[in-house]
């Protein structure tokens, strides 16, 4: 027996109303630890120690309510927090450049697509991943500790590498454009276009598509994974925005690194091993259709 529609909606406002509440939780969480700490250690540690935290307090109410998707908006909500904190206490409001006014909107909108994107597929605390259930089911007892370190600190962690490029930017400013700062801008606007275009065409097959039937048209018909390209696009981007800054912060490449073998070592694996068991036609996909970089479907010899 299906829910009346009005109740569905009841259960659904419900439901962001609480997530509202616990990222309210967190960030005061995080302001407090950050206040504790300020002045005391490096910026960039006390950023990633009051990220730690908010992510705590997430998990232990994810915990509660057995639902680790109380999470998922955290991925995009977080980059915007720390390009605004960052901002904010590097002194540069009253001098703010150009080419920090671009790198503040780029993560903006990204992370407002990208939660509005999560808001839009969400079906409140009664609905969870099915990557989430799947760990959940498989190892019961273990569960709690794969959802605290590999499905919430994990992520958080990656995230917070990937904001490293947004440091030089905003504390070691350059009013100047470079070449690199082209190169970033294309790349992450690429990105950004590739995730929306290919979320939005999923969208809307889902909705009228028959069951059984596989997602071949638009850019999933170039890439399996055209989402997982745009999100890898966006972080690498932002580093060229990085090297423009000052090209001593090389090493915040580990940013898009980590984030890049995230997507290739686990994330895609783990979607393709899906996709394989529940669509049988899948296995012909994979051999016409590029895995990630937008390629024509190979034609059958």
């Amino acid at each position: 027996m299906s829910l009346d529609p009005s109740i569905k909606k009841e259960n659904l406002i419900f439901s962001f109303l609480v997530c509202l509440f616990v990222y309210a939780i967190a960030a005061g969480a995080a302001v407090g630890v950050g206040f504790l700490l300020y002045n005391r250690l490096h910026i960039i540690s006390v950023t990633l120690i009051a990220d730690v935290t908010a992510t705590l307090v997430i998990y232990i109410f994810s915990h509660l309510f057995k639902n680790t998707s109380l999470y998922d908006a955290y991925w995009s909500v977080a980059p915007i927090v720390i390009v605004l904190f960052w901002l904010f206490i590097s002194g540069s409001l009253a001098t703010i450049s150009a080419k920090q006014i671009i790198v503040l909107v780029i993560v903006c909108i990204w992370g407002t697509r990208l939660t509005l994107n999560w808001a839009r597929g969400w079906g409140g605390l009664k609905h969870e991943d099915w990557r989430y259930t799947k760990y959940r089911e498989d190892m019961p007892k273990l569960f709690w500790f794969i959802n605290l370190t590999g499905l919430q600190l994990m992520p958080t962690v990656l995230v917070f590498l990937g904001c490293l490029s947004l440091y030089p930017v905003l504390f070691v400013n350059t009013t100047s454009f470079t070449y690199l700062d082209g190169i970033g801008i294309a790349v992450v606007s690429i990105g950004i276009l590739l995730e929306t275009i290919s979320d939005e065409q999923l969208r809307k097959f889902r909705k009228v598509k028959e069951k059984g039937q596989l997602m071949t048209k638009g850019l999933w018909g170039v890439s399996r994974h055209p989402n997982y390209l745009g999100e890898i696009s966006f972080w690498w981007g932002l580093y060229f925005f990085a090297l423009s800054a000052n090209l001593n912060y090389w090493w915040v490449i580990v940013g898009p690194v980590a984030i890049t073998v995230l997507f290739f070592a686990i994330s895609m694996p783990m979607m393709e091993k899906r996709m394989l068991k529940e669509y049988p036609q899948y296995t012909e996909y994979k051999k016409k259709v590029s895995m990630m970089i937008p390629w024509f479907q190979k034609r059958k010899k």
